[in-house]
């Protein structure tokens, strides 16, 4: 057990709160408390500053320099073996940011399986205001949104829903194809699809034939 663990182990035991509850105040994982407590894993400053709100007791009164803290874990959490000192550091600030930072998958328009990932910071249990398994990246297919600043190669952030936003862009399924395309609604029936390359191309359907996948939240434009 690390002495930072320790502390936070007896802070919370003196106020009389549960992991569970501790963890549910910071918005993480009861296992990620555990583990700070027992040295398996480093709680950034971020995180430290808040236990010491939430407990009323300042800990980093008893902060140690991070070369101490790393050599109190378990010698088996580092059983790799490093060429350098370089590699070992880096591999501990992964361990250390690990319950801060997620993975967010990439996918193509069909969603089958990721074709990479990107790291998001994980604020409350959600990512970008959205629950962790909601969020995703979308490779842009085709230049069919380019009248939007959406080319082929873009990285767009997008979240699932089946809600609808006028003039907001979604990744829907219709026709036996999936597309991006701006949404309006023209009544309970009917909607407006619009895309644009050279010239705004627009398609009213109804709407029991419109699948809505995902709204697209921002735009990573690719040089």
């Amino acid at each position: 057990m690390s002495r930072i663990g320790e502390k936070i182990k007896s802070a919370r035991i003196k106020s009389g709160m549960s992991q569970k509850k501790l963890a549910k105040k910071l918005g993480v994982s009861e296992g990620f408390i555990n583990e700070v407590e027992i040295g398996k894993k480093i709680a950034n400053q971020g995180i430290i500053d808040r236990i010491s709100k939430i407990l009323g007791k300042d800990m980093n009164d008893i902060t140690m320099s991070f070369e101490e803290q790393t050599h109190e874990v378990k010698k088996e959490e580092f059983s790799p073996i490093y060429n350098n000192k370089k590699e070992k550091v880096k591999d501990i600030w992964n361990e250390a940011f690990g319950s801060v930072l997620k993975k967010v998958p990439v996918y193509k328009y069909e969603m089958d399986k990721p074709i990479g990932f990107k790291q998001l910071p994980l604020i409350e249990n959600k990512i970008e205001g959205y629950a962790q398994d909601k969020v995703f990246y979308l490779k842009i297919e085709s230049d069919d949104m380019e009248g939007f600043r959406i080319q082929r190669g873009d990285l767009a952030f997008a979240h699932i829903t089946g809600e609808i936003e006028n003039n907001s862009i979604y990744l829907v399924e219709y026709n036996d194809s999936r597309v991006l395309r701006q949404i309006k609604k023209l009544d309970n029936n009917k909607m407006l699809l619009i895309s644009g390359k050279n010239t705004v191309r627009t398609e009213t359907i109804e709407v029991k034939s419109l699948n809505v996948i995902a709204k697209l939240d921002k735009v990573e434009i690719m040089l």
